[in-house]
Formats: structure tokens, sequence, C-alpha cells
């Protein structure tokens, strides 16, 4: 059954579900990892597997894969337009958001989540394949895609201070407050450390319980409104390149309801390279 408590029952399933769907021709199971490696050693019986590094962005001019590409991905899944495209992957579902949010850019209608993603599945002692998956091609061509729920950095700058915007920072505390600029092991970075002025830090992490599982809505809004976070303001959402907001605009947008939510992918990557744009970083305490 499809998970209860949130603004849509469409978009979340639990892991029952997705068992009693595994020979359903309609759902296509798609799994995308941080770690490339993953899927090949073991995957949700039927799933196919996507590449973010490849498959979900365009190495050449850093954005998101073209509709031509993307809809060859889909064409190749054996996806077409009426079909129910379920996503989970590792580290609670980071990229499984994030390509949840680019089909919803390119129209895609029926698109979902399993709660607790790779882990959780994989902690259950759920069936799982090394097999090769293939399908069919489908032929599906995608429309040309609708960027409302993508922020850019022009939106963001000239509204610094605006009461009625909240930038929601969704990166660790340590990237937030400008110790790091991007997690160990990380490629992509950029040329300055610290935050864009007057963001609320709060960690995609914080979203999720330990299982991997979404929080309640009531916790969910609960821990958004503690930090200024409400349904009557734009909001933002960013992290380092966008998938880890992908998350928490999963969150905002698709659990909790909030209509006016946009994920900025170029993020920090791009804000903190960015010449002659504020940023805030905390000064350092003079040793006394």
């Amino acid at each position: 059954m499809s998970v209860p408590g949130y603004a849509s029952d469409r978009v979340l399933v639990d892991a029952d579900w997705a068992i009693a769907h595994l020979d359903d021709p309609n759902v296509r199971l798609v799994e995308v990892d941080v770690d490339t490696t993953a899927y090949s050693q073991g995957h949700i019986p039927g799933a196919v597997g996507w590449d973010w590094t490849s498959q979900l962005s365009d190495g050449v001019r850093r954005d998101l894969a073209s509709r031509e590409d993307f809809s060859t991905l889909l064409s190749s899944s054996g996806i077409g337009p009426d079909t129910t495209i379920v996503l989970y992957g590792d580290n609670n579902n980071w990229f499984a958001a994030f390509a949840y949010w680019q089909l919803k850019l390119f129209g895609h209608r029926d698109v979902r989540i399993i709660n607790g993603g790779r882990r959780f599945w994989l902690d259950n002692g759920l069936p799982i394949s090394v097999d090769e998956v293939t399908y069919p091609a489908t032929g599906y061509e995608l429309p040309e895609p609708d960027f409302s729920l993508r922020a850019y950095r022009d939106d963001i700058l000239p509204r610094l201070g605006d009461a009625g915007l909240a930038l929601v920072d969704v990166r660790s505390p340590a990237e937030y407050n400008g110790e790091i600029i991007a997690p160990p092991g990380m490629s992509e970075t950029a040329q300055r450390a610290g935050r864009i002025p007057g963001a609320a830090s709060i960690p995609w992490g914080q979203t999720v319980r330990e299982d991997g599982t979404f929080k309640s809505a009531d916790e969910l809004r609960d821990l958004y409104a503690a930090k200024g976070v409400t349904p009557d303001k734009d909001i933002i959402a960013y992290c380092r390149i966008g998938e880890r907001s992908s998350h928490s605009w999963f969150v905002l947008r698709e659990l909790l309801g909030y209509e006016r939510v946009r994920n900025y992918d170029g993020s920090w990557t791009e804000w903190g390279s960015l010449i002659g744009v504020p940023i805030e970083k905390p000064t350092p305490v003079a040793a006394g």
C-alpha cells in the first residue's frame, strides 16, 4: 500500500507495495545511487539502474540531461508515458529524489519513491538480484521541460533579505558554517566556503529516521517552521550540486504540499564561485 499521512498518497510507497508490484508491467523500478557501483552488487529484482554522473547530467554544459538524452534513457528503460516510475537509492534516496525532481520538470505524470530506499530494503532482508535487466525500448519522447520547479541564481540574488523568501541550506553544519567547501571525497567544489546570506540551516538528514524512512508530516512541519520555513513563503532549497536539496524539495513540496518550493541545483558549487555575490561565513574568534 502507499504511505499515508502526507499531502499526497501518490508520491511515496512502502516496501510492501514495491514487492507486490515487482511483476507489474505498468510499474518500472529504478535505482539511482551516489555509489554508482552499488546497483551491480545487488538490486531489487527487475529494477533498472541509472547513473547520475552520466545519464542524469550533461558534463559538458554542467547542466541537467537534455530532453533528447533523458527521453532515450526512459525509452531504453522500458518506460512509456503511462508507466509508474518507482525510484529508490542509497544515502536515504539522495539521487532518487534528484531523478524524481527531473522527471517532474519533464512532465512525467506518475513518479514515486520507495520509503527508506536501498538501506531499508537491505536492512530488512528483502529480495535482491544481480541479474542483468533489459527491456524493449518504447520510443518515449518527453515534452519540453517546465522549469517552474527550478531556481536560478538570479531568482535569489535580487531577493536577498526579502522576508518573503525562505532559503533552505540542506548541507552539513560544517559546510553551512564555512568550515569545509565539500564533504570528503566529493569532486565538485566551489572557490569559497560559506553560505548564501539569510539561509536557514536545515540539513537534509533531519527529515529521516534512523531506518531511512521519512519522519511524520507533523514532525517535518515543525522542523521547518522552527527555522521560519512556512508555506506562505517562496521556498528555495540548495546544497552543493542539487541532489540533497532535491531530497528536501521532495519533502517540502510532495510530502508537505507546500506549493511554492523550488530546487536551486546550481547550489553552492555555482554560488560559491561567482564573482561579486555576497556570502556569509562566521568570523573566527581570535585567541585570547
